[in-house]
């Protein structure tokens, strides 16, 4: 097969712009010459179709890099990138920069999955060490996908495809990743982009549901409030887990619509409920990272009618940890138009007893791990009992999650603690399936309105 029948014509100079098949900056072969090579090596291939493979390699965090020392600084280290994947390839392989910040190798002597991988793991390394600017230092990582010829892909383009959908679910993934393309993670893209997809469409149709889980007062039983929760029935894919669509919503972005969203559909449910109790509704780490989440939030309820001192937010360790300094304004702002704030989770992050020192908080919930264990596990019941009294001198009221047995609840009195929140006492439930809770659980439901 020759090189015309594969669609890539032979190297051209042109007079304008100099070698046409170079990288100017950095003096590697561009995307043509890359192209020109996948092809050359599979015409060459094409009778005894021997595998070879080729790797995309993209700076993860460059951008901020260049914004922050500018474009000059950003050139330099585009140049010792190209210098080091030159420097540490095999005999035979081809480098080209194929993007801004995105490079390509072809390595003929790498054949299957394990040696491609190796191969990525070396690179990373390479890349790993810090890059110099003058008199400063700075480190970057970088995110690799592979595709290995025939398998991923027998033309230049597919075979590309492949390795880019590799390179894009390593970037799915965090930074530093190495993904060598496969059927399976061909279906696993597609099945992220089909639940993308339909969870847009359901936001936009506001077809996520809120389902409500009852709070009890564990002197009396009785309700004091229910926690919000998002359940999502599609009707292609089925239902979808909130552990899967709610962390998928925050990674694509949208997870401001899907909260808003479901805070306005709780809130109004919340409006057929005596007043006296509470909605707790959970935030999610993206939205503490956003100075505005605050005022949108407070926008939301007043539009709905409820009132801010019913609302109660849920917030995590670690989601306040991922910008302590926003995080702690945004919860100073809702408090400070009566909206409480509540640390779930509690005793599963890294400093815990940091988080409640620096900020404001009205309560803590007790995570279900220490709760399963406490009718049998002395460890668990000493854990329990020490938040309860440290809380207790905080002035911090306490909810124990996960209790599913009359023996936990038992515990949970003995040991002081005031609320408790689990499937012994309800399941989560529909609006309408939370009304008839009401019906037979609370005191008095001529006080609903």
């Amino acid at each position: 097969m020759t090189l015309q029948e594969l669609g890539i014509d032979r190297p051209k100079r042109d007079s304008t712009h100099g070698a046409p098949f170079v990288d100017p900056l950095t003096e590697l072969g561009n995307a043509r010459h890359l192209k020109q090579t996948v092809c050359t090596l599979a015409a060459e291939r094409a009778s005894d179709p021997a595998p070879f493979t080729i790797g995309l390699a993209n700076l993860d965090g460059f951008k901020p890099i260049n914004d922050l020392f500018g474009p000059e600084a950003g050139d330099q280290i585009l140049r010792q990138v190209a210098h080091r994947l030159k420097a540490c390839v095999p005999e035979g392989a081809t480098v080209t920069r194929t993007a801004d910040d995105e490079f390509a190798i072809v390595l003929p002597l790498v054949f299957e999955r394990r040696s491609a991988e190796k191969r990525g793991q070396m690179l990373k390394e390479v890349l790993s060490s810090p890059f110099a600017l003058g008199d400063r230092n700075v480190r970057l990582s970088a995110s690799f996908g592979f595709a290995v010829y025939p398998f991923a892909g027998d033309t230049f383009d597919d075979l590309l495809k492949s390795a880019d959908t590799a390179l894009y679910r390593s970037k799915r993934r965090g930074r530093g990743q190495i993904t060598v393309y496969s059927q399976e993670i061909a279906q696993e893209m597609k099945h992220a982009t089909q639940l993308e997809q339909a969870l847009r469409n359901a936001i936009i149709a506001g077809g996520i549901d809120v389902h409500f889980q009852p709070i009890v007062d564990l002197r009396s039983d009785r309700p004091v409030g229910f926690e919000a929760l998002a359940r999502w029935c599609d009707a292609d894919l089925g239902y979808v887990s909130p552990a899967v669509f709610v962390p998928f919503a925050e990674e694509r972005g949208f997870i401001d619509a899907l909260s808003e969203m479901l805070l306005r559909k709780a809130a109004r449910a919340a409006l057929s409920w005596p007043e006296d109790l509470f909605l707790s509704f959970n935030l999610s780490s993206v939205q503490l990272m956003d100075p505005a989440t605050s005022a949108r939030l407070l926008a939301i309820i007043a539009q709905v009618g409820l009132d801010p001192r019913r609302l109660e937010l849920e917030i995590t360790e670690t989601a306040a940890m991922a910008d302590a300094g926003t995080a702690q304004r945004i919860v100073t702002e809702l408090r400070a138009a009566g909206v409480r704030v509540s640390l779930d989770d509690f005793g599963t992050g890294q400093s815990s007893l940091g988080r409640l020192r620096d900020f404001s908080l009205d309560k803590v919930k007790i995570d279900r791990t220490f709760v399963s264990g406490i009718s049998t596990d002395r460890t668990s019941e000493h854990i329990v009992k020490a938040i309860v009294s440290m809380c207790e001198g905080l002035e911090l009221a306490v909810v124990a999650e996960g209790i599913e047995h009359s023996s936990e609840a038992l515990k949970l009195k003995a040991l002081g603690c005031g609320l408790g929140q689990g499937y012994f006492y309800g399941k989560p439930a529909d609006a309408d399936a939370t009304l008839r809770y009401l019906s037979e659980h609370y005191r008095d439901m001529a006080a609903v309105r």
